[in-house]
């Protein structure tokens, strides 16, 4: 079907991410990222998690292992493996899909450490009776809950939890306050972009975490897939002001008469692979939500209706 614009069309450019995809995996083995942080990589590369899920081990001797990672034998292995002669003092889960938090489970069986995290699958929504989506780890439960500004203590460590919803509702972050670094889990992640996914994603959530972070005086961001991310509070200001130019291209796409959530994101991810287009779809129906409810638009049956 031919489209009635292009992106170009729209006149909106998109301001430029300082992506980086400069990435070599070395799946299993056990890497030094900074004094006191190893990452291992697990073998489970997709579109989403770029070239698979990267497990951060905290410390030496007494450690905390942050987002155990899918459940994959090898993997499970290879992070045990790592931590050989250590003790696993403290399991940390930034949130419940199935690359982050599953191998939690084998993790704790074989070291005892319990776990840490913001609540089950849902958890920041639940109290609103909002049912999420299907893709989440509903096995997990935390031993420990914690929310924004706790504070967890190791043998030479101590990190903060940050709760920064909208890619989950139960996503955190986990401030490393020796080295001023961050563990953002997919909050951010310095490849690409991240999905929201509602009803339990939430574009204004969303937003509202990037900003938080924006103010904060983290040195260095390590994501859960993909490099570290240098200058963050720059790299997170990029991001803000991309989302915002995307509300622009769709406001500007319904004013042009466009009006299906797939027709939308034809034009304005006509860049993208069109394999990528049902997750870009998720963030835009998010960004459509998130413009109602701001006031920017409304709906009229099935048409949106540009405001003021």
């Amino acid at each position: 079907m031919t489209l009635p614009v292009s992106a170009s069309d729209l006149g909106i450019a998109l301001p430029a991410l300082p992506l980086n995809r400069e990435f070599t995996p070395r799946y299993g083995e056990v890497e030094e990222v900074a004094p006191g942080i190893r990452r291992v990589l697990a073998r489970n590369p997709n579109a989403f998690t770029f070239h698979g899920t990267g497990t951060y081990i905290i410390g030496r001797g007494k450690v905390a292992v942050v987002d155990p990672g899918p459940l994959l034998a090898e993997h499970v292995d290879a992070v045990l493996a790592a931590v050989a002669g250590e003790h696993v003092s403290h399991i940390l889960i930034t949130h419940t899909h199935g690359d982050h938090s599953p191998a939690a489970a084998p993790l704790k069986r074989a070291t005892g450490a319990p776990t840490f995290g913001f609540g089950p699958h849902g958890a920041g929504r639940l109290a609103e009776g909002v049912a999420v989506e299907e893709g989440g780890d509903r096995d997990f439960v935390p031993d420990v809950v914690v929310t924004d500004g706790d504070v967890i203590t190791g043998a030479d460590w101590q990190v903060e939890c940050v709760h920064t919803p909208g890619h989950t509702s139960n996503h955190l972050c986990f401030a490393l306050r020796e080295q001023s670094a961050l563990f953002c889990g997919d909050h951010v992640m310095g490849w690409s972009t991240t999905v929201i996914v509602p009803p339990d994603g939430d574009m204004a959530e969303y937003f509202a975490s990037l900003e938080k972070l924006r103010l904060r005086e983290d040195r260095i961001y390590y994501p859960t897939h993909g490099a570290p991310i240098e200058s963050p509070q720059a790299f997170v200001a990029a991001l803000i002001a991309h989302r915002h130019a995307r509300e622009r291209q769709i406001e500007a796409c319904i004013a042009a008469g466009v009006q299906a959530l797939t027709q939308i994101v034809r034009v304005i991810y006509s860049e993208v692979d069109p394999r990528l287009h049902p997750a870009a779809a998720m963030s835009v129906r998010a960004h459509l939500t998130h413009l109602i409810s701001t006031g920017r638009l409304r709906q009229e049956g099935s048409r949106f209706v540009l405001q003021g």
